[in-house]
């Protein structure tokens, strides 16, 4: 989620926004601080809906001259806000996705830069936040706050596992598999239809009934993971040149489309459309091993699938990608204090801790990490949290996490335009990663236009 600019002052803005906010204003000033109307619009199912409006309850025990009328877009969320804002009815605040309309917003200068209040509000600062939420423009130019991070971790049902006679995954970054050691396991938990694995002469790869690892919905959210793991990047650390066809980029994914292509062990695209999601999959023992994001616990937890958590394997360092969503302020609003006001209670955990408690989410200060009362809130007695989910998730975000490539390469999703369609050629094992990425190299560097985490 992103936020952006300079804040806006008086009335003067003449704009609809403005206009209710007039309206609201002149409903009952006398006595008091002014009555005060904030619009935030948002996406999310219901549960989440639903801990928005604790949160927001919660604001307005405290701001008793403010309402949050809340608008919930559950679909085609971009599209609607931006006819909000092409009729000059923008929101205060709203939730942001950094892969999308965020940023081409912030380059218009839609959205307050936060880094001003963040550094003058005496109860809330950068080093109360856990890493990697905070989303720039560009250096010095906040534009959103993320309430939910999320992180990547491996999934995997214990009794699979115990059945085979195998130590289940590290859960520790210090003691994470290696690659080999990963892919000699993923080949044992590989059945065909005979009942060989992976690793046994005779095993049939054209029917499989039981896949050692799977990535939820292919390895589209999480192959930037490896590539971080084995020192590569999407642009170079200056931001002038184009990565992904560089050796470590290059290397990761080969060594994600082997899983595939070479051992066997994972679907590939056409086998992935029969493979159910990560809670089924896992339920139903098709898959003894997913790759997915930490928002899995919560289906995870309300089925009967004995399941745990893992780090990732390694490749060279443990890595895993942070993502979520973002708040912003629009520099429209006439409050923009008060929708500030209101942003730090969106990110507080105790608003959202049901939905923190369930598994959807993890909270975004990071005091709620390193207190053991505070880590007992939203995790003690939950089903979404796991015995390896303390060092396989908290721990990994604080100590070895990136932050999403949406969040610092310019121009992202203009080059993963190009970029996506020659990865599916090495998924389906048409090209190796090297063809397929010099191939594309240099239309992607024709969309390369810097990284927003540098001058």
């Amino acid at each position: 989620m992103l936020l952006l600019s300079a804040c806006s002052g008086g009335g003067s803005g003449g704009n609809a926004n403005n206009a209710n906010n007039e309206a609201d204003d002149a409903a009952g000033g006398a006595g008091g601080k002014e009555p005060i109307t904030l619009r935030l619009t948002m996406w999310g199912n219901q549960n989440e809906v639903k801990a928005f409006e604790n949160a927001i309850k919660r604001f307005e025990a405290s701001h008793s001259n403010v309402t949050v009328k809340l608008e919930s877009i559950p679909t085609d969320y971009d599209t609607k806000l931006t006819t909000m804002i092409a009729g000059n009815e923008e929101p205060d605040v709203a939730m942001m996705e950094s892969a999308t309309l965020a940023f081409p917003l912030a380059e218009e200068g839609k959205f307050i830069n936060l880094e001003d209040y963040l550094n003058s509000d005496p109860s809330f600062s950068a080093d109360k936040l856990v890493p990697h939420i905070s989303y720039y423009a560009e250096p010095g130019n906040l534009i959103g706050l993320s309430p939910g991070p999320e992180t990547f971790a491996l999934y995997y049902n214990v009794d699979m596992f115990t059945d085979a006679g195998i130590e289940p995954p590290p859960a520790s970054a210090e003691e994470a598999w290696t690659w080999d050691e990963f892919v000699e396991v993923a080949k044992r938990l590989t059945i065909d239809e005979n009942g060989k694995n992976a690793s046994e002469p005779g095993f049939d790869p054209k029917r499989i009934r039981q896949f050692g690892i799977s990535g939820a919905n292919g390895w589209w959210g999480s192959w930037s993971n490896f590539v971080y793991g084995n020192g590569g990047d999407f642009v170079s650390e200056d931001g002038t040149t184009f990565a992904l066809n560089q050796p470590e980029a290059v290397e990761a994914l080969q060594k994600l489309a082997d899983l595939v292509n070479v051992h066997h062990v994972a679907p590939s695209p056409v086998q992935a459309k029969n493979v159910p999601g990560t809670n089924i999959a896992l339920q139903t023992k098709k898959v003894a091993m997913v790759i997915d994001g930490q928002w899995a616990n919560m289906d995870l937890g309300v089925t009967d699938v004995n399941y745990d958590i893992a780090v990732l394997p390694v490749i060279k360092e443990p890595v895993t990608t942070v993502v979520g969503g973002m708040f912003s302020i629009f520099k429209s609003t006439k409050h923009p204090q008060e929708s500030w006001e209101l942003v730090k209670a969106l990110l507080d955990p105790e608003g959202t801790l049901e939905l923190n408690h369930k598994g959807v989410w993890m909270p975004a200060i990071r005091s709620w990490y390193e207190d053991p009362a505070l880590i007992d809130k939203w995790t003690k007695d939950s089903p979404g949290r796991t015995a390896g989910y303390k060092t396989a998730v908290i721990d990994m975000l604080l100590e070895h996490s990136r932050q999403t490539p949406t969040g610092y390469v310019k121009n992202f999703n203009k080059i993963m335009d190009i970029v996506t369609p020659a990865l599916d050629k090495v998924w389906l094992g048409e090209q190796s990663a090297q063809e397929a990425m010099d191939a594309i190299a240099d239309k992607a560097q024709a969309q390369v236009q810097g990284r927003r985490d540098i001058e």
